[in-house]
This record gives C-alpha cells, sequence and structure tokens, in this order.
C-alpha cells in the first residue's frame, strides 16, 4: 500500500481546467503553484488506508482538512477535490 501511495505522489499531474475547479470547488485562489504544494501537503500527510481505489479512480480522504481528492488510476490526473460535510 506505502507502494502505491508513493507512486500516486510521485506521478501526480494536472490539467488546466482542473487549477480552476479546485479553486471552484475549495473557493480559494491559489495560483497553480500554491495549488500543487497545497495537494502534495494533504497526500503525503494522509495515512495509506486512505487511499481507495474504486473502479478506475482512486479517493484520497483527509478528515485533518476536511478533503477528498479524486485521481485517475490510470493517468494519475487529479479529476477534483471536494470538501467534505462534517457529519
Amino acid at each position: 500500500m506505502a507502494d502505491r501511495k508513493q507512486t500516486i505522489i510521485e506521478n501526480l499531474c494536472y490539467t488546466e481546467l482542473v487549477y480552476g475547479r479546485i479553486n471552484k470547488k475549495l473557493a480559494v485562489d491559489f495560483t497553480k503553484a500554491q495549488i500543487e504544494l497545497f495537494i502534495d501537503e494533504i497526500m503525503k500527510k494522509t495515512n495509506e488506508k486512505f487511499y481507495i481505489k474504486t473502479g478506475k479512480n482512486y479517493y484520497i480522504t483527509n478528515t485533518e482538512y476536511n478533503i477528498r481528492i479524486t485521481v485517475n488510476s490510470n493517468t494519475f490526473r487529479i479529476i477534483t477535490v471536494d470538501r467534505m460535510r462534517k457529519v
């Protein structure tokens, strides 16, 4: 599992559209570099057991930041980042 986490972090990539999507969904105004640092920090701090593969995507859930990151399992592209609802 740790190998899977490291592989995802090392190969993570972004599209132009996803930067805008992340800013919109998180209600922030980060630069591309700030987004990449923010996502990298979250993924490194997230325990391996929260890297769940469902279908063609990985869902990385971090309760400290209250965020779920969706990553394509074939291309390692970030699809979206969502705020989770507190229960």
